[in-house]
């Protein structure tokens, strides 16, 4: 496992003087059905794409609060990384996108008869968000909104 120590020193030096926010996350959400049963979708921070979508603006200051869809059933080697931390290894994701993404991982699961369904859509945002405001406020009630359309029972979360 990294340690902070193992990080370039603009990179410590940046994580012990952020100012991280807090949240208040509740008791969060249980699961309503035995997990054979459940509809699952995954949200990566990994800022995976496709060819045919917008990149993520790495440039954008404090992160691209944005998110892209990914449909299951997407050829995984086809997708792109646009995670913009060069804190952030990139060569496991780059060689296998499972590893963010764990679509495949999903449908053997599924097979197994471990979980009930799949949802068509999944869902990525970009990590190393520094400004999370617009994300809190606007793109993450989004994605919340659309996988309550969707009837997902429980989600996958990949943070990277």
């Amino acid at each position: 496992m990294a340690k902070i120590g193992d990080l370039k020193l603009r990179y410590r030096i940046f994580m012990k003087t952020y100012r991280y926010r807090s949240a208040d996350w509740g008791s969060g959400a249980r699961l309503q059905v035995p997990l054979s049963e459940a509809k699952i979708a995954v949200v990566t921070t990994a800022a995976l794409y496709k060819p045919e979508q917008e990149p993520f603006d790495e440039e954008l200051k404090g992160g691209d609060p944005s998110f892209r869809v990914i449909e299951q059933g997407t050829d995984l080697s086809t997708l792109r990384l646009g995670h913009r931390s060069e804190a952030f290894d990139h060569t496991g994701v780059l060689s296998d996108a499972n590893l963010a993404l764990p679509l495949d991982r999903l449908v053997e699961l599924q097979a197994e008869g471990r979980i009930g369904s799949i949802n068509p859509r999944h869902f990525s945002f970009m990590g190393s968000i520094t400004a999370p405001g617009r994300l809190l406020s606007k793109t993450a009630p989004e994605t919340a909104q659309m996988l309550l359309e969707d009837q997902v029972d429980a989600v996958v979360l990949t943070p990277v």
